[in-house]
Order: C-alpha cells, then structure tokens, then sequence
C-alpha cells in the first residue's frame, strides 16, 4: 500500500478518536456524569479551557433533545486539574428548535468536598436543520498556505512542560504572528493558525470549542509571556464544519486592568465562518 494511502488509513473518525475518549462522560444518574479529565490537554499544569467546555458540551448533548451547540458562554471559577470529575446539568427549557441546559463541572478537594470549576449556560440545536442563506461581510483571514506556516514541532527546542496539548493538536501558525517565538513581538495582538487535531479527526460542533481556545494567546504578540488563565468564554457555533483542515484567527485590541478580550474566529476548508467567540482573560502582569 502506498505510504499516502496508509496515512489516510490511519485518520481518526468522529466519535473515534482520541479527542472523543478524552471528553466522554458517563451517565450516572440523569443530570449527572462522571468524566476523567486528561492530562493529554494541559498546557504547563492547566487543563485548557477549551477541551474542558467540550467535555461540558457533551454531557449537555446528552441531557438535551438537540445535539448541536448553538451558544454555550461559561465561567471559569476555579483552575481545573487532570483527574475524575463530576458534570451535573439542568435542563432550563425545550423547544422545536432550541433547549437551553446549564451545567456545572466539579472536582473534589483534598478532603473529599466537590468544588465547582466551571459553569456553563448553552443553547443547542440542529446545525443540520439550519437554512442555507448567508448574508456575510466577514471574510476567511488572509494566510500564508499550511507549507509555510509553522507549528511547535518547528521550533528549536521544546517549551518545559508545555507540549501536552500540542503533541494533540495540528497547528501551523502564520509567521506574521510568530513575532513572539523570536523574541520581537508584533505588538498587534494578533495570532492565526491553520488547525486540527494531530489524529486526523475531522472537526465537529463539539470540536469547534476547542478550536476557539487552543492557540497561543494573543497576549504573547503584545509583548508578555505566562499564563492568561480565562474568566469567561462565549462560543457561538455557526454551521457544521465541512472535513479539512480550520483556519482559526484570534485578535485583541484592549488589555487594561489586567484583563483582555480575545475574539475568535474559524473558518471550515468551504471557505465558511463556521464558529464566533469571545473571551475575557486574566493576565498575570509584572
């Protein structure tokens, strides 16, 4: 067999890969799910936010009649760490083409006690069901093709402790954003990449709240380094990502007071804007 067509062979699908293993839950009770976060996802010691709302995601695709997110907005109360965890969801209200749940995810202290880490507000429905009329003046960023972008296996030397995430993660950022990695930030608070994940799986409407959080942030193009933990992140997802690789384009105009936003959004291989965020970020100054 020739070596392209044992690649191709080997591609994840959806709801077969490691991404799909990794935010599984499990129905203990109705509105309750048991879920193992995994280290696979972290960057430095954090769990990244955006692979958590996708485990959040799912257990409310289970508890709602619909099975697409629409609008999902969460607040992120405590810092999440890989291990059990609990889902536990309420369903708010159902309609013909829309039911809005909320959900919560907890973890437990060292005496045993639940602390709640995120909580979640979402609408979903029926991507599927949705009508073809597009009325758009957003345009797919401008990038250089995937050949000449570069991801983290291109870099001289592995950041300590930061890889786990990336070792998952297909992610080939525009060099116009990588002013960072060579010690000459931009300053404009941009950052864009093409991206998938590293298995091959195809992105979903799940998959597309990791999309939205998954690059580097913006905050490193504006000239500061460590961590940018989120307080707060709204995804609106648009329609079903057509198969191929996304185009994620993340950009921030404001940091005062030691927050920022960074708005996000990705584009499908049909040239579609596929999903829409904002989030609000904590940067550790000084």
């Amino acid at each position: 067999m020739p070596e392209a067509d044992s690649v191709q062979a080997a591609r994840a699908t959806i709801g077969d890969s490691e991404f799909d293993r990794d935010t599984a839950v499990t129905r203990r009770a109705p509105g309750v799910y048991d879920a193992d976060l995994s280290a696979g996802w972290t960057i430095i010691n954090a769990v990244n936010g955006g692979y958590l709302l996708a485990v959040l995601g799912r257990a409310l695709a289970d508890a709602l009649p619909h099975g697409d997110p629409f609008s999902v907005s969460a607040h992120y109360l405590t810092a999440s760490s890989p291990g059990p965890a609990v889902v536990r969801t309420d369903v708010v209200r159902t309609g013909r083409s829309l039911s809005t749940g909320t959900a919560s995810l907890f973890q437990f202290d060292d005496e045993g006690q639940e602390v709640e880490r995120i909580r979640v507000l979402a609408s979903y429905g029926d991507l599927d069901a949705l009508p073809d009329d597009v009325r758009t003046t957003a345009e797919p960023p401008a990038m250089p093709p995937m050949d000449q972008c570069f991801g983290p296996q291109d870099a001289p030397a592995p950041v300590s402790g930061s890889s786990a995430i990336a070792d998952r993660l297909m992610l080939k950022l525009d060099p116009s954003t990588l002013g960072w990695a060579l010690g000459a930030p931009s300053g404009k608070g941009e950052m864009r990449s093409w991206f998938g994940l590293a298995d091959g799986r195809d992105a979903d409407s799940l998959s597309l709240l990791l999309a939205v959080d998954a690059l580097p942030p913006t905050a490193f193009e504006i000239g500061l380094s460590g961590w940018v933990p989120t307080v707060e992140l709204t995804v609106h997802v648009r329609c079903r990502p057509a198969p191929g690789p996304l185009r994620v384009s993340i950009t921030t105009r404001n940091l005062a007071g030691g927050f920022l936003e960074e708005d996000a959004e990705v584009w499908d291989s049909a040239d579609r804007l596929v999903a829409q965020s904002r989030q609000l970020a904590s940067v550790r100054l000084g």
